[in-house]
């Protein structure tokens, strides 16, 4: 990579990187060590083909999903995932109740599977329509339509809790480590 190429390329991480983490975590499952590795691996085959990227972040996000994808599809049983993190401190009266929902979404979507996790990742989190998620995940849309509806049917069932919130109260409530999904009752 010549001296142009390399400046472009850090100056990418430096933009991204944070916005792709926290894709590559919630396609992780919550995992931010496996979502950091996933970030890693997926950079390190962009630079290595940076010269001809015509759109980085969309590349990346490309690698990302097809990553994650080959990782579920592997054979052998998944680690246990801990959670243990103390709340958000002194923000306000709402504190306890949003580390609740984080803990409790978190919680949730651990317990999916991790295709149904990805599907509702790009679709509620990325906002990816249904045809640009077959095409991520290559299926075909009626596939993701019918994940996707399985996802948040599981999803309300591990959770009852969130399915009492409406969509604006969803998003009202400050996100760090998931995307908020629309549940609907």
């Amino acid at each position: 990579m010549d001296a142009q190429a390399e400046e472009s390329f850090r100056e990418f991480v430096a933009n991204r990187s944070s916005a792709l983490l926290r894709t590559a975590v919630l396609l992780a499952g919550g995992d931010r060590h496996a979502g950091e590795d996933l970030l890693q691996n997926a950079l390190m085959k962009a630079a290595g083909r940076w010269h001809r990227i015509d759109e980085p972040e969309a590349y990346v996000r490309q690698v990302l999903y097809r990553q994650q994808v080959s990782r579920w599809r592997l054979k052998w049983p998944r680690r246990e995932l801990s959670v243990a993190e103390p709340p958000d401190t002194g923000a306000g009266p709402d504190a306890a109740a949003a580390a609740e929902l984080r803990l409790v979404m978190r919680g949730a979507l651990a317990r999916l599977t991790a295709r149904q996790r990805t599907v509702l990742v790009l679709r509620y989190f990325e906002d990816l329509p249904e045809a640009d998620v077959a095409r991520v995940l290559g299926c075909s849309v009626g596939t993701v339509r019918s994940t996707t509806h399985r996802s948040l049917a599981r999803l309300r069932a591990l959770a009852p809790e969130l399915a009492a919130l409406g969509p604006a109260d969803v998003e009202r409530q400050p996100s760090r480590d998931y995307a908020p999904v629309e549940v609907r009752p």
